[in-house]
This record gives C-alpha cells, structure tokens and sequence, in this order.
C-alpha cells in the first residue's frame, strides 16, 4: 500500500484521483486546498489529514518524512500555474509525483524539472489519460501497420463554459495558458504520439474562449478548433441540450471517443505505480506547442484552416516552424 499526498483535493477533477488511489489498492494520507469544500472526501478517505494553508501542509509533510512515516506519492490537481512549485515540492519531499495536465506553462520548467529528478532520485509522472482510450489505441496500432502517408485530420472540441470560467483563474492566460493550454493540451499530445512530432504550426485564432489553426506533424495534416462558447456548437448538438462536442475525423472518417473516460485515470494509476507512466520527455512535445501558440503572431485565413471559422477569423497569425 502506497502513501498519497493530494494537492487541490477541492477541484473538478480531484475525485479521479481520489477513486485511483482507492481503487488501486493505496491511501490517501493528507490533503490540501486553500478551499474548505471537500466533502468530497468523505465518500473515500474520511481519515485523511487536511488542510487549508500551505505552510501548514509543507510542515505536516516534513514532520512525516522526519518520522520515516512520509508519503510516498504527491498528486498535483492544482491550477496550472501552481504545477510547476507543487512538482518540486513533492521532490523535494522524497515524493515521485503525479501531476494533471498540462504539467506545465513552459518548456524551460520542464527542463528544471529534470535536474530535480536527477537530484533527488524521484520521478515526475502526467496524466496523459487519451493515450490509455481504447479508440485511440486502436488507431495507433492501425496507423503504425498503415502505409506511409500524411492523413488529413480535423480536430474540434467544444466544451461550454458560463461566465464564471473567464473570473476564475481559468480565465486568466498567464494562470491557465489560455485556451489551447488549458482544454487542448492532451489532444495535442495525443496527436503528436498518434502522427509524430511537429513540422509546422500555424494559429488562425486566438481568443479567450476560441482558439483555431493548423498543425503539420510527420504523418498528418491537421486542422484544429477549440471553443468554450456554447454559441460554437453545431446546432444538432445545441438541439439535444448538449454542452461538449468532440470530433476527430481521419480522412472524413469519424474516430468515436466520446464515451470510454470512466477508469483512464485508474488506468493511469495503475501503470504508473509499476513504472510505466509518462514522464517529462512524453510531456514535453505538447508542453512547447501550447507554448508557441500561446506566443504566436497570428495569420491570414489561407491555405488550410478549420471549417468551423467559417472564414471569420477576427485576427491574423504567423507560423512557427520546428525543421
């Protein structure tokens, strides 16, 4: 039975990873979030210790470590912006660590990290939980046998947000990384391990609740459309009351994945804990494309783009090339 720590116990997605820890056999020793609403956590680890200021949570931690009774894993489910401080605490702390994507704003963190992992003899694992979906499994092993071709991919994904999303620290790019960062992340990672690295990137949009353009990776051609503005949705979706809208389509071929997200995080837990998680070098990729669209000058609407813009980018981009 492994040790946990758990860093943000009072977000969204927090309960994933309370359900793996249990779920895979561990316990949760201690948690800590600077909000108090964590009832939560009564339905899996009533006797956990927590904590509302960090200082005390930091104390706790190292009277642990001191008393040989330290934890043995810490997993990071705070805002983006704090991943990168909560990793090295957790390294710091004797900890391997289990971090929600994206695993952080910038390349060069990543590249602090490491030296953090050679120092301590810990590891750094992210949830990069699309690469574990069955659909998508299945279409790598089918592109790896597949012949040697570029394949025309068009990636949408809407998921609908109110008004609080732009007051919360969501809403705020040099917290969350703005759009792309925040709820693309893990489609660009999962691409870029379906298709090969980066060969050209291209941003047609970029606003705080839509982002657009084109990537071209070793195998694909692909046009990308990110939106948290329920007015995106395509109508037969709006006409179901439904809020997310998710489509991956290889050569006009839909990739269904909708449904199947209900244990990736178990799953993730589970290969981690014998070793096989994804580590910086697997998070890295990602990591410098959000960053460079982040970044980007914008561009003209030539060329390729994604249907969706309807030809009414309101702002232009330049590219960025990786030779």
């Amino acid at each position: 039975m492994k040790r946990f720590a758990l860093i943000g116990v009072a977000g969204y997605v927090a309960p994933r990873h309370l359900r793996a820890i249990r779920d895979t056999g561990n316990t949760l020793v201690t948690a800590f979030d600077k909000f108090d609403s964590v009832g939560i956590m009564d339905s899996y680890f009533p006797e956990a210790d927590f904590f509302i200021e960090y200082e005390r949570f930091d104390r706790h931690i190292d009277k642990l470590r001191r008393q040989k009774q330290g934890v043995d894993y810490v997993s990071i489910c705070s805002p983006n912006y704090l991943h990168d401080a909560h990793i090295r605490f957790g390294l710091r702390n004797a900890a391997d660590v289990i971090c929600e994507k994206p695993l952080v704003l910038n390349p060069w963190n990543i590249d602090g990290l490491r030296e953090i992992e050679q120092e301590t003899g810990k590891t750094v694992n992210n949830i990069l939980q699309l690469r574990l979906h069955p659909s998508l499994m299945a279409l790598k092993e089918r592109i790896s046998n597949g012949p040697d071709k570029l394949y025309d991919i068009d990636l949408a994904y809407i998921t609908s947000r109110g008004r609080w999303y732009d007051t919360s620290w969501k809403g705020d790019v040099a917290k969350s990384g703005g759009i792309a960062t925040n709820i693309g992340v893990h489609f660009f990672d999962v691409l870029i391990w379906l298709f090969g690295s980066v060969k050209r990137n291209v941003v047609h949009v970029h606003e705080p609740n839509k982002a657009a353009g084109y990537l071209e990776l070793e195998k694909a051609r692909v046009r990308w459309f990110l939106s948290t503005d329920y007015r995106t949705l395509p109508e037969v979706v709006r006409l179901k009351n439904k809020q997310t809208y998710r489509s991956l389509r290889i050569e006009g071929e839909e990739i269904e994945f909708s449904d199947g997200f209900t244990d990736l995080h178990t799953q993730s837990y589970e290969r981690i804990l014998v070793g096989q998680g994804f580590g910086l070098s697997e998070a890295y990729p990602s990591i410098e494309v959000v960053h460079q669209i982040r970044n980007a000058s914008l561009s003209s609407l030539t060329g390729d783009y994604h249907p969706m813009l309807n030809g009414k980018a309101t702002r232009t981009f330049s590219v960025f090339r990786n030779e």
